[in-house]
C-alpha cells in the first residue's frame, strides 16, 4: 500500500523548494504533466521517480522526498528531457539542484562499491560517469 502524502500550504512555501528555485532558476509551476520528458528519458527505467513525477513532486514541495530519491543521480543530465518539454522546463537543471541540495547538506549519497555488480553492467556508462563527476565537490 501506497503511503499518503499530506499537502500543505506549507509544503508549497516550503525553504527547500525555495532553495530548489534559486538553484535551479526554474519555474516547476509551468509544467502541465504531459509526460515527454519521462518518454523521451533514455534512463528512465532505472529511475524510482520518472522526471514528470520529479517535477510534480517540486510543485507540491516534497523536496525532502526528491532528495532521497534515486532518480537526481541516475539522471545523466542528457538535456532530453529539456529539450522535449513543450513549456520549456528545463528539467535537467532542476535534477541538477536535487543534487546540490543533497551536497550542500553534507551526504554521500551513492557509493560504486553498494551498487549491485549486475546494476552496473546494465547502467548506460554516462550515467555512472556523470553520477561521480556530479558528486566530486
Amino acid at each position: 500500500m501506497t503511503k499518503k502524502k499530506a499537502i500543505s500550504s506549507r509544503k508549497l512555501t516550503s525553504e527547500d523548494a525555495d532553495q530548489l528555485h534559486d538553484i535551479s532558476g526554474v519555474n516547476v509551476y509551468a509544467c502541465y504533466q504531459c509526460g515527454n520528458c519521462s518518454a523521451s528519458c533514455p534512463a528512465v527505467e532505472f529511475m524510482d521517480i520518472p522526471p514528470h513525477l520529479v517535477i510534480r513532486l517540486a510543485q507540491l514541495g516534497f523536496i525532502d522526498e526528491l532528495i532521497e530519491a534515486e532518480t537526481p543521480w541516475i539522471c545523466a543530465a542528457c538535456i532530453t528531457c529539456t529539450v522535449k518539454c513543450p513549456r520549456g522546463v528545463d528539467i535537467a537543471k532542476v535534477m541538477e539542484g536535487l543534487r546540490q541540495i543533497v551536497l550542500r547538506r553534507d551526504f554521500e549519497h551513492i557509493n560504486i562499491r553498494e551498487i549491485d555488480k549486475k546494476l552496473r553492467e546494465k547502467l548506460p556508462q554516462i550515467a555512472l560517469i556523470g553520477n561521480f563527476r556530479k558528486t566530486i565537490l
